[in-house]
């Protein structure tokens, strides 16, 4: 994971240098855990939208909680995720993600975060299973686990060597669900691009 990925002025998240935006997903609220700053163990509660890419997940929030305004969880270090649909409560999907440690840090130093996405503005037909076959596509072409890593070493970059287009193509629309599905990519007009974790964004031109 990394807190508060850089982002353009419309809160769309700086691509890397490879990265294809999939879909993004509007009216969700998101839970993490183990943020600096926030209430109860680092707990951290807000609404905003959902960004799902060939490399990452990106929650942007609506309104800054505390220092707290977007989470990026890298696919190939999420793990345990699952769908859960409560009898009394709005569908969510959980999981866990691992820090993305900078180059000169200790991986002591940093959590393993748990997150859930709820589904409380119209229904999760379409991002649901676009993002289970993603991340398991990311898994298979990459030879993780099926259940994902525990820990890795791997570069989160690396996911963006996994195909999308076919899996795009064949998405299934729910029309109970606001996801939007980008057949084009967005914010094209910029040639900002970010090459790792750690950089800073760089025009490509």
């Amino acid at each position: 994971m990394a807190l508060n990925p850089q982002l353009f002025p419309n809160g769309m998240p700086v691509p890397f240098n490879g990265e294809l935006f999939v879909l993004s997903r509007d009216g969700v609220e998101f839970e993490v855990d183990k943020i600096p700053g926030g209430a109860h163990g680092g707990h951290i509660k807000a609404k905003g939208t959902i960004y799902l890419s060939n490399i990452r997940m990106v929650f942007v929030a609506n309104k800054p909680v505390a220092n707290f305004f977007a989470f990026d969880i890298p696919l190939l270090y999420a793990h345990g995720e699952k769908f859960n649909q409560p009898i009394f409560h709005c569908n969510n999907i959980s999981g866990y993600v691992e820090p993305v440690v900078p180059d000169n840090e200790h991986r002591g130093l940093y959590s393993t975060h748990s997150f859930k996405i709820l589904f409380k503005d119209g229904g999760c037909g379409t991002f649901v299973p676009l993002f289970l076959n993603l991340i398991s596509s990311v898994r298979r072409y990459n030879q993780l686990p099926a259940g994902g890593p525990r820990e890795t070493s791997a570069d989160p970059l690396q996911a963006a060597q996994t195909p999308v287009d076919e899996m795009m193509r064949h998405a299934y629309v729910d029309p109970n669900d606001p996801t939007r599905i980008y057949l084009q990519q967005p914010n094209t007009e910029s040639q900002l691009r970010r090459r790792n974790y750690q950089s800073h964004p760089e025009s490509t031109m």
